[in-house]
């Protein structure tokens, strides 16, 4: 069972103890990310994100948490996302205060070492130039821009090369001021936790001063008709994402598009893997999911073709939408996707770095906890008729959107098979 802890400056801090295993995982999410960012600054959020982890007020040394956290067999990270930032650390429990000792100084001491950040800003546009030539990564972000764009949410999370190039210290500094707000944080300890107590959590995040939460722009949607977006890119392979606007994280219909979205292409056995790689063999890779944002979300279908078999590939992919629209799937069917979401569950929550993960990250962006065991509820109860009204009401043409990377001048050949 968790607990949920208000520390006194109002950081938020969610225990998991897990008496099973000889782990503790600590994380710290911030809610901020790309989305709250302003156009010319696009990017910092990541590049802070690389740069915490570097030196603090504790550990100033170039190098010295890097040995720390090795030298301890500890696994550690980052990420930044649209609407979040994370700091990490999993390690035997015996480490726990060390861990949070670091973690804490990540957040509130990070000392943003000059010769470091113009480092970390060359090394930050290499990672951005790796990712445009990989079509499989830069498809999926080609889709988001052309949901979101001009919107914040439509913006690349590691920005420009010429964003990341112009950032200064005083802008970073400037951006934890504003975001990095006791309000915006929670903690989340999962592992072999017992001894942790709250007056330890105080000592470490009492520095986090009281802020404002963050806001971001909303997104007005306007969209009547399929749209597409082509990437002129000489390749190989063609790569494309087809989709349509799906619901946000708190939409009742959430988990029915889920598991709608595991009957298309969430596994080997899922429609699309069978009628795209399988039976035609127009594919490598081929799979389909949902994303939920605070205001909106969608869904997609992304594939790996050939490139003479795109316009084949989109027909049948638009033939699974329009058969899951009209025929109610069976009810095996549907029991297979929620044991498929069942099983998955539960192999992640035997992680004590994912079970920090699955409480944290829903108290930052829900302002609430549901277990797992209430979300599986929630699952249980999905029947076909809700996955066919899903389907009805998200299949459609005001809402399709097709992002394709490959050597194509123009859209004209797929505007003309872009209907439902």
């Amino acid at each position: 069972m968790f607990q949920k802890t208000v520390l006194d400056n109002g950081v938020r801090v969610v225990t998991v103890p897990m008496n099973s295993v000889q782990s503790a995982a600590a994380l710290v999410m911030v809610k901020t990310g790309s989305r709250y960012e302003v156009k010319k600054t696009n990017g910092i959020s990541h590049v802070l994100e690389h740069m915490a982890l570097k030196r603090t007020n504790n550990y100033p040394n170039k190098f010295q948490i890097d040995t720390l956290l090795d030298s301890i067999g500890s696994s550690h990270n980052a990420f930044t996302s649209k609407e979040y930032t994370g700091f990490y650390v999993k390690a035997e429990s015996r480490h726990l205060e060390l861990i949070l000792n670091i973690l804490s100084g990540v957040v509130t001491d990070p000392l943003l070492d000059k010769d470091d950040l113009e480092n970390e800003k060359k090394t930050i546009i290499e990672e951005i130039n790796m990712y445009e030539d990989q079509p499989q990564a830069k498809v999926g972000e080609l889709y988001e821009e052309l949901l979101f764009a001009p919107n914040p949410l439509g913006w690349p999370i590691a920005g420009t090369r010429e964003t990341v190039a112009a950032l200064s210290r005083e802008d970073i500094m400037g951006y934890i001021k504003n975001k990095y707000a006791a309000q915006n944080l929670v903690v989340g300890v999962a592992g072999n936790i017992t001894a942790l107590t709250s007056s330890q959590l105080n000592r470490y995040f009492e520095g986090i001063k009281i802020g404002e939460k963050s806001q971001f722009e909303n997104l007005k949607v306007e969209q009547d008709r399929p749209k597409s977006l082509i990437f002129d890119k000489k390749t190989d392979q063609a790569h494309l994402c087809l989709g349509v606007r799906g619901y946000n994280i708190a939409h009742p219909d959430r988990y029915a598009l889920s598991l709608l979205s595991i009957i298309l292409g969430g596994n080997s056995s899922s429609r699309m893997f069978i009628e795209i790689r399988e039976k035609r063999g127009l594919a490598y890779y081929v799979g389909s999911g949902a994303e939920e944002f605070a205001d909106v979300g969608y869904f997609v279908t992304q594939a790996g073709l050939r490139i003479d078999s795109v316009p084949d590939a989109i027909k049948v992919m638009l033939g699974e939408f329009d058969k899951i629209k009209n025929e109610k799937i069976s009810d095996e069917e549907l029991r297979r996707a929620k044991d498929y979401w069942r099983g998955k569950m539960a192999l992640s929550l035997e992680d004590s770095f994912r079970v920090a993960s699955f409480y944290a990250s829903s108290e930052l962006l829900e302002d609430k906890i549901e277990t797992p065991e209430e979300i599986m509820k929630k699952v249980d109860a999905v029947t076909t008729t809700d996955i066919q009204r899903v389907a009805k009401d998200i299949f459609v043409n005001g809402k399709l959107n097709l992002a394709v990377i490959g050597p194509f001048k123009d859209s004209a050949r797929f505007d003309k098979i872009l209907r439902l």
